[in-house]
Order: structure tokens, then C-alpha cells, then sequence
């Protein structure tokens, strides 16, 4: 009887996720789909059972340009969007101009779901309680599939797809509670309709401790590393272990470590701060490092250009495209370019110069004339340019030119830049090219930076003041990025920094290492600084040209607003209303 409800379920589920999977998930032929397709026990290559996990990976999130058509950062202060009009998700984020009623439904990942949902018209689920209910279905029923091999510890392959399943949904879980706090957990519960749904919110610790538990139960029965270009995207034991380090150091930072939003509700945080909480962070990351399988990149472009790089932990395949480039490169060019997404000019400053002074150093070579270091012998630190599409960049055999009346700001009724700088990241090397050609649009999830960058932070929070090795990260990172050594050695950074002054430059290697990578919007949570940052506008540049000199003047081009209930999203009206024990976050 269970087994053929599962059958039932199962095989819809398989048609629709299918449907809409990325091409670079095996497709399934679904005119072939019956009830015995899915868990068969007489089909010992398992490719069916393989193509519904493949379509829970369908389900994890590709970042770019997902919300409604900008990156998520254009709701931080790092960016906003060239579009205008007065329903553009990001801006509404950034306004405080959403509610429990109307969040955008891209980022709005529990808006119109039920933990007994079908996938929605268009094939794929939407929401991670979908994924999370998909990767119960396969969880309970992968073991009547006879699938042949395995690794060399002896776990079967059946016993591999488990795993993945299972850290498909501990991520699922972990994209919900960074965004709402507690959430139910639903352990390998399959919901039928017709049950009783009002389940209660988990509190934060036992998200935290289901999180990181699935991943410790995983890890040794996972690949150790992807076995081949089309499986590229696979969960690996590093990306359970990195995804623990995730988990462990949300739960450190001071959004959820005590003194959260309501100090004595379980379900927005931690009741009680814990030094130790550092401790444990510290020491996942550190567990990651020591496996020695990840490298930094040599190149930081080629960090998103070249695929199966030794950075890579965990990755949302995408095809080989020009959308980047159509979407958000210069407008101006005869080659195409929407321009989507505009830099701020804060996140422009806190790019330092290449010797790794900031800017505001007297020392660093920086000049207000010449900002961009165009004429100088005084470079800005190379990510700079790898990032950010300033007025003198060059791009497509060219140069742009963001000054107004400029082709690339022609003040005109086209969509164009309106804080005089455009993206630049992820776009591939066309800066000499006629056209663009197609590249590799993976999203990439987690990465090996991110891990030298966790350990840094949390040992810095562990710690009274902060160890050489803490340094010793933060000059991995900028020496790969092309920041000179200097004659001490320490690519620009003060020696014998206090805990407070090392934070903020551990901040600040986050904002620029991993701009636009969906980072800088949460991570101004988790600090809980988002209150003080978005709570001033968000500025550009008007670049004005006379002769062949500019001059730069600063314009303001949004006002954000933050209010302490923005911490943590609202659970959707719609849930709270058929489900008395369901919870709301405070303020909403």
C-alpha cells in the first residue's frame, strides 16, 4: 500500500522536475514513465531512480539573475538595479517595501508550499520544501533499486544517492533557516494529503544540530571528490563537510548567537551566547582544509570560467551561455548588454589598491583624479577590475564609457547604469573580442576561498586577538588575487591588529573576494550590521567629461531602509493562517 502510493507520487514528481531540470542533468524519457519506473527492483543500472535525484538537484538554486532578473546583492548595499518601475524585487527588499503577504515569490522560498506540495505549471518545484519533500520520497525507497558498484569503503551505490539525497535536503534546510530562523523539521516523514500538517516551527539549535548532524552521518559515504565532467555538480564528502562549517558559523555570528532579535524566543536564535560556538566553526573549516583536496584557483576569473577547478566544493551546473554578458554587461556595444546590475560606489571604495592599502590610506597610491587607476602606476587591487565596469574599462575591443551622454550612459530612455559602474563578475575574457562567445555559467555555492575565510573569522572571534594564522589566510587569498607581498610580506595588512580592527578587514575580504556570489546580503545579517548599512543611501558617481578630463561627482541612487524585523523573513501570511501552531517572526 505505501509502496504504491510512492509509485503514485513518485513518478509525477519525475515527469515535472525532469521537465524543467537543466540540460546538464541526465534528461529521462518521460514517455516511457509508469508506475515501476522510479524505485525498480529489477533495474540494476538504476537510471531511473538516478533521474529523480537528479531532478532534486534541479531543485538547488542557480544565483544568477534569479531574482527577478538581478542578482540578490542588488538588495544589499553592494548593488542596485538598473531597472526601473515600481514592482523590482531587489528594491523592495532594500526598501523595507515587503511583507508576510507580498515577498517576491524567487526569493521567497516557503511562499505558496505545503510540506505536502506538488511541483508548480512549469515542471519544477519552486520552493526547498518541495526539494525537501522529494529527497524524503527518494530516501525511503532508494533501497529497493538493485543498483550495481560503489566506492572503495565498501557503501553501495544506492547507499551514495542516499547521502546525496539526504544533503540535498540538510542544504535545503539550511537555505530556509538562514533566511526564517526554526523551521519544522520533518526528519524522513513523507506527508500525505489528508494528514495533519499543523506542525510547529523546530527551534534554530535543533536546525543547526539536524544540519550538521546529517552532514557528519554522510560524509564518509559520499565521493570524495566529482568523478568526471558530467558529474561534476555532485555532492562530495567536502561539500558535506564545508556545508557543516556554513551552518556552524551562521549559528556563531551575532544574529543568532545570543542577543538575537527576541531575546527569549528559540525560534529566531540562540537564547545564550557562546564563545565556543567560534570554536566549533573554527574547527570545521579547519576539518575542510585538512582534507587537502581543495586549492585556491590560480586565476580568480578563472575561478567561474574553468570548470572542475581545484576551488570548487559544490557548484549549480549551468549551461554554456552569453546571458551573463547579455544581461548585465555595458549597454553601448554593438554585441549586446542589458545592464541589469549597478555596482554602488560603496562597494567600489572598499575595493583597496594593489599594494592592499585601503584607499583611505594616505600611503596606498590612491588619487580622487584618477580613481580608477586608469593612468596611475598605482593599480587598484586586480578584483577590482574582474568585478566592476568603471568609465575607461576596457571591454569588447573598446572602451567603456559610463561619463554622462557616454555610450555606455547615454541619458536616453534605454535601460542603462544608474550609478555610473556595471558588473563585471562571472562574464567571461571578451575585453579584446568583437562578440561574445559561449562559457561556462555554473553558479558555484561554496568554494575553497570561503573556507580559508570562515577559518580566519572564527578564530578571530575565539580567540582575544588574532593568531598568525589567522593572516596567514587573508594572505592566501589576496595573493591569489594579484595583491603585492610588499617588503614585509603582509600584502598590505597592519601587523598586530586587535580582534575589532581584524574583523573589519575580514568583512571587507568577504565583500569584494565575493561580490554578486549571494554572500554580502546575508552576510550583513549574520553580523548584524545590515541596520547601520543599508540604513544609508546607497550612492554612485555622475563621471562628467570636458575635454578629455573627468571629474566625479557623487549622486545619491536609492534610499534602503532596515528595520530590526528585517533580520529575518516573514513565514508567508497564508502559512500562518491555516496553521495554528505555526509561528510568525517578530515584527511582522
Amino acid at each position: 500500500m505505501q509502496r504504491h502510493y510512492i509509485h503514485t507520487i513518485a513518478v509525477f514528481l519525475l515527469v515535472a522536475v525532469i521537465l524543467g531540470a537543466c540540460k546538464k542533468y541526465e534528461q529521462f524519457p518521460v514517455d516511457k514513465v509508469t508506475g515501476n519506473y522510479v524505485f525498480d527492483p529489477l533495474d540494476s543500472a538504476g537510471v531511473n531512480a538516478q533521474s529523480f535525484l537528479y531532478g532534486i538537484y534541479a531543485i538547488v538554486k542557480n544565483g544568477h539573475n534569479r531574482v527577478g532578473g538581478d542578482y540578490l546583492d542588488a538588495a544589499s548595499d553592494d548593488a542596485v538595479s538598473s531597472k526601473t518601475g515600481g514592482n523590482i524585487p531587489v528594491t523592495l527588499i532594500a526598501t523595507n517595501a515587503v511583507t508576510a503577504f507580498n515577498f517576491p515569490g524567487a526569493e521567497n522560498l516557503w511562499e505558496g508550499t505545503n510540506l505536502s506540495q506538488s511541483p508548480n505549471s512549469t515542471g519544477v518545484p519552486e520552493s526547498f520544501w518541495a526539494g525537501i519533500r522529494n529527497a524524503n520520497i527518494f530516501i525511503n525507497n532508494i533501497g529497493v533499486v538493485p543498483v550495481k558498484g560503489g566506492l572503495a569503503n565498501g557503501t553501495t551505490t544506492a547507499q551514495v544517492w542516499r547521502s546525496e539525497a539526504r544533503f540535498l535536503r540538510a542544504y535545503f534546510y539550511f537555505e530556509l533557516v538562514r533566511r526564517y530562523g526554526g523551521v519544522p523539521l520533518l526528519g524522513d516523514k513523507v506527508y500525505n494529503i489528508g494528514e495533519d500538517l499543523s506542525l510547529p516551527r523546530s527551534s534554530f539549535a535543533d536546525c543547526i544540530s539536524y544540519i550538521t548532524g546529517e552532514c557528519d552521518a554522510i560524509r564518509d559515504s559520499l565521493l570524495t571528490a566529482p568523478v568526471a565532467d558530467a558529474d561534476n555538480y555532485r555532492v562530495t564528502k567536502g561539500a558535506a563537510m564545508t556545508l557543516k562549517m556554513k551552518a556552524l558559523l551562521l549559528a556563531a555570528s551575532p544574529l543568532f548567537n545570543g542577543n538575537n532579535i527576541d531575546n527569549a524566543n528559540n525560534l529566531t536564535g540562540y537564547t545564550n551566547y557562546d564563545a565556543n560556538r567560534w570554536v566549533q566553526a573554527a574547527q570545521a573549516a579547519k576539518d575542510v582544509i585538512d582534507l587537502h583536496t581543495y586549492a585556491l584557483h590560480t586565476s580568480f576569473t578563472g575561478i567561474f570560467l574553468d570548470q572542475n577547478n581545484s576551488e570548487r566544493i559544490f557548484i549549480r551546473p549551468g549551461n554554456n551561455t552569453t546571458s551573463i554578458e547579455t544581461g548585465n554587461s555595458p549597454v553601448g556595444f554593438s554585441a549586446g548588454g542589458t545592464g541589469n546590475t549597478s555596482p554602488t560606489q560603496e562597494l567600489v571604495d572598499a575595493f583597496p589598491m594593489q599594494n592592499g592599502l585601503p584607499i583611505t590610506d594616505p600611503a596606498s597610491g590612491y588619487l580622487v583624479s584618477d580613481p580608477y587607476s586608469v593612468l596611475s602606476d598605482v593599480k587598484r587591487d586586480p578584483r577590482f577590475t574582474a568585478t566592476i565596469f568603471y568609465n575607461g574599462a576596457k571591454w569588447l575591443n573598446g572602451t567603456v564609457q559610463t561619463y554622462e551622454g557616454g555610450q555606455s550612459k547615454p541619458n536616453s530612455s534605454l535601460q542603462q547604469t544608474v550609478s555610473g559602474y556595471y558588473m563585471r563578475k562571472f562574464m567571461g575574457n571578451f575585453e579584446a573580442a568583437a562578440t561574445f562567445s559561449n562559457h561556462s555559467s555554473d553558479w558555484i555555492i561554496m568554494r575553497y576561498a570561503e573556507v580559508l575565510l570562515a577559518y580566519a573569522e572564527a578564530r578571530n572571534e575565539a580567540e582575544p586577538a588574532p593568531q598568525a594564522d589567522v593572516y596567514e589566510q587573508l594572505y592566501a587569498i589576496r595573493a591569489r588575487a594579484g595583491i603585492e607581498a610588499g617588503a614585509g610580506g603582509n600584502y598590505g595588512l597592519a601587523p598586530g591588529m586587535t580582534r575589532e580592527q581584524m574583523r573589519a578587514v575580514i568583512q571587507n575580504e568577504w565583500r569584494i573576494e565575493f561580490a554578486f556570489e549571494e554572500h554580502r546580503y546575508f552576510d550583513i545579517r549574520r553580523w548584524k550590521i545590515a541596520g547601520t548599512v543599508m540604513n544609508q543611501p546607497r550612492t554612485g558617481v555622475s563621471v562628467v567629461k570636458s575635454g578629455n578630463a573627468f571629474t566625479y561627482n557623487p549622486i545619491t541612487v536609492l534610499t534602503t531602509v532596515f528595520k530590526e524585523s528585517q533580520y529575518l523573513y516573514p513565514i508567508p501570511y497564508n502559512e500562518v493562517a491555516k496553521n495554528p501552531n505555526m509561528k510568525q517572526n517578530p515584527g511582522q
